[in-house]
């Protein structure tokens, strides 16, 4: 590929006004990013929905000399530049529209292997990490790609029992290559290339980790994979906006349920009460969900079944009935049908769902187990 094609979409992407969606755009009709640059004010009006203000900044001297710093900084520390439109950056990240135009990559990330993203709160406890150990664990004769976010607590864990269990892990970083946050995680970092894996970023090298590059971010973690699993996290968590973006992307979110009073389950508890993540009752269920063949010794469960049936309330137990006899009914019909208000029923079902009798699907539909 033609080194200056590379150069013009780093000084494009560094405009003020060219964000990703728009960056497409300009490629897209102008079929390079050097043709964009060169011809996108005199031609602005044959790209849809953007005027001459977007394409002011465009033909910047400033930027093609930043465009030049950039290149000379990812040839000298090793960093590949993936660009969208070249279908260069991993493939289902690659269906998203949102998708970054330009992606840095340190590292190996072997696209062709299946991903799995976990995501979670800096402030683990000791329930979520033995989940994460379990997990891994259980998964270590499958290959894959683990999938977070570098952070402390959750994002450090799932990267360190990759290296443990030798599966390649890829850190998405919400900063340029010239920094490394949090510090503390600086020689996981460099594991985490030692071992195979990858550090991905779509900030150019000096972007600093500002606030909003996180959220930013999120959405990389959550497009990149099929699924994505929320380990622990509270009310508004930076993990509740990765399962939305999930969601968008219509991808598969589990959540791990928790105590209603513990402060690091109450983000995910309520990712499964408003049918926006599948509550995770066992191990072995969610590695069957998630496509993955376990081995044949036994997968030890989160939620270990008993042997004798647990018993069920009145309420629960004409729930569970109605919607065994009405295999994917609606949270509406079964108000219905049982004359008990939804708000009422919700609370239930997730009852049910943590018994492993019923299994939630997206525009609330149930069906018994």
């Amino acid at each position: 590929m033609n080194s200056e094609e590379y150069f013009y979409a780093i000084a494009l992407r560094e405009c003020s006004q060219i964000g990703d969606i728009n960056f497409h755009k300009l490629v897209r009709t102008f079929g390079s990013a050097q043709e964009a640059w060169k011809r996108s004010k005199k031609e602005y009006r044959k790209l849809e929905g953007i005027g001459l203000k977007t394409v002011s900044d465009i033909g910047n001297d400033e930027h093609l000399k930043f465009a030049e710093k950039e290149l000379k900084f990812c040839e000298k520390n090793n960093i590949q530049i993936r660009l969208r439109y070249l279908n260069e950056i991993p493939s289902l990240l690659q269906e998203c529209p949102d998708a970054p135009a330009i992606l840095y990559q340190k590292g190996t990330f072997n696209d062709s292997l299946q991903k799995v993203s976990l995501v979670g709160t800096r402030n683990m406890t000791p329930y979520g990490k033995q989940f994460i150990e379990n997990f891994f664990e259980a998964l270590q004769s499958s290959i894959f790609v683990s999938v977070s976010g570098l952070a402390l607590g959750v994002d450090k864990e799932v990267h360190e029992q990759s290296i443990h269990y030798q599966k390649p892990t890829a850190a998405v970083l919400a900063h340029g290559f010239q920094f490394l946050y949090p510090s503390k995680n600086k020689r996981l970092s460099e594991k985490i290339l030692q071992e195979g894996g990858a550090l991905l970023t779509e900030f150019s090298s000096s972007r600093k980790p500002d606030r909003e590059n996180f959220i930013q971010r999120n959405r990389i973690v959550a497009g990149i994979s099929p699924s994505t699993i929320v380990v622990e996290t509270g009310f508004g968590g930076g993990s509740v906006s990765t399962a939305s973006f999930a969601n968008d992307y219509n991808r598969e979110v589990f959540a791990l349920p928790g105590k209603i009073t513990d402060p690091s389950s109450q983000g995910c508890n309520q990712l499964i009460f408003h049918n926006k993540a599948t509550a995770i009752s066992a191990i072995k269920d969610m590695i069957s969900l998630l496509g993955f063949n376990p081995a044949k010794e036994k997968i030890e469960e989160l939620f270990p079944h008993s042997e004798t049936t647990p018993q069920l309330t009145e309420n629960q137990r004409i729930i569970h009935q109605s919607i065994k006899e009405n295999p994917q009914i609606s949270l509406d019909d079964l108000s219905q049908k049982i004359d008990i208000s939804s708000h009422k029923i919700l609370p239930i079902i997730l009852e049910l769902e943590l018994l492993g009798k019923v299994k939630s699907f997206s525009g609330r539909q149930f069906i018994a187990i």
